[in-house]
């Protein structure tokens, strides 16, 4: 089966500003990063902060212009896209930013934030898109009698809820979820989670699932790729990868896992981090490969 989505060799350098001497130089913040997603499915990216998964999440949509590689979304080479061309097929791939409070902009009223990629892409008159925002605005449990408050007159929880509709607001099949209930309150953080597990299943949306919390991608991920230093070390069904984890750096990651059993002191796994050797993924079992 094809994958909905295919990245392959993909790498971003960024400028690192002037040296002493007048030359300039380059940080690899994601490198020679391969991996693909089926249609339906939560594939998840873990790893510490700094390891480049948000930067391989918007290099996939190139709101981050990629130095190389090849992103490949149906049947859509995505780096050769003109502007134009790319416009029309980011109605098909959207992003719930990490960040609610700054997502959204505190001088716009939310319904026509939500209205405004609507707007953008010219669907439907001036009343079908009034309809469409209310529509969205029940999906996401607000109340439609609200989008004409302003994002701060919400909380933590309700602004999120409102950039999860504005990322759907154009019936998009894939969904980049970049880290989207970190910012909020452990109160809120589920009914946040379930929205979106329970939009996946009403509108058949495809998640790339960004997180740091590995007892929330246990829940929610079907596969997950665990990322370090800006590559991939390793990619497994997701109970495979709890349970068998094959690469150093994956084991002392969920070794650091808080336990919820009272009195369970789990073994820390050290990494050391002058070990890491930059190598290729391969095979260790059905559907896992590791760099190791």
């Amino acid at each position: 089966m094809t994958p909905l989505l295919d990245v392959r060799h993909l790498v971003k350098d960024f400028p690192a500003g002037t040296g002493l001497f007048g030359r300039g130089g380059s940080v690899r913040a994601v490198d020679d990063v391969s991996f693909a997603i089926d249609a339906g499915e939560t594939f998840g990216l873990v790893g510490e902060s700094g390891s480049g998964k948000t930067t391989t999440g918007r290099c996939v949509l190139r709101l981050v212009e990629p130095t190389s590689g090849d992103i490949r979304f149906k049947e859509m080479d995505i780096r050769a896209l003109s502007a134009r061309d790319l416009r029309h097929a980011r109605r098909h791939l959207q992003i719930v930013f990490q960040d609610p409070y700054s997502a959204l902009n505190p001088r716009m009223r939310v319904g026509d934030i939500v209205e405004e990629p609507l707007i953008i892409h010219r669907m439907g008159s001036r009343e079908e898109r009034r309809s469409r925002v209310a529509e969205l605005f029940t999906l996401v449990g607000l109340d439609p009698a609200d989008a004409r408050r302003l994002p701060r007159e919400f909380s933590g929880g309700q602004r999120q809820r409102i950039g999860v509709a504005r990322a759907i607001a154009l019936n998009p099949s894939f969904v980049v979820c970049d880290e989207p209930v970190s910012a909020l309150d452990v109160s809120v953080q589920a009914q946040v989670v379930n929205l979106l597990l329970d939009l996946q299943q009403r509108l058949g949306l495809t998640y790339l699932f960004i997180a740091h919390d590995l007892r929330l991608v246990r829940q929610v991920c079907t596969r997950v790729a665990v990322m370090y230093r800006g590559r991939l070390v390793e990619i497994a069904p997701t109970e495979r990868l709890f349970t068998e984890p094959a690469h150093p750096y994956t084991k002392a990651l969920l070794s650091a896992m808080p336990t919820l059993l009272p009195g369970q002191k789990l073994e820390r796994i050290p990494y050391d981090a002058s070990s890491f050797q930059a190598l290729p993924l391969k095979g260790v079992a059905s559907g896992h490969f590791a760099a190791v």
